[in-house]
């Protein structure tokens, strides 16, 4: 499996402005600039869509490993907040809240702490990764 997105950008760092295209076209020339990445503009950035990434992947790794242990979610939901110092990416926190009938604390646990090893995004990051979840 491949995926691909692209980046065009023109003028200076913080003067320019681009724009960001998936494969899928989910994003389709959507906009990011200066602004929107270390201010409050409008439009994107990298490390928020890290962010989308990192949750998207590991809600769904949760929903396959619950699967997998015979329950079925009636809903998962991920925030992820990605930390960015001296401009690295230090750490992404996963705040988890779920709806899982049947599922004990213990398994909720045992599957959550997998998901967060084991999803490719968790993976692919050289960051601490941290987590809550909540199961109600």
């Amino acid at each position: 499996m491949k995926r691909n997105a692209t980046a065009v950008w023109n003028g200076t760092g913080k003067e320019g402005k681009g724009h960001l295209t998936t494969q899928s076209t989910t994003l389709n020339k959507t906009q990011y600039s200066f602004s929107s990445r270390f201010e409050e503009g409008i439009g994107t950035n990298p490390e928020e869509l890290i962010a989308a990434a990192h949750a998207g992947c590991f809600t769904m790794k949760v929903a396959f490993l619950l699967n997998a242990a015979g329950f079925t979610a009636d809903e998962i939901e991920t925030r992820c907040d990605v930390n960015v110092e001296d401009g690295t990416l230090t750490g992404s926190h996963l705040n988890l809240k779920a709806k899982v009938p049947g599922v004990s604390q213990e398994q909720f646990d045992t599957i959550v702490a997998d998901a967060k090893t084991n999803c490719i995004i968790s993976k692919a990051l050289n960051a601490n990764i941290t987590h809550e979840a909540v199961l109600g």
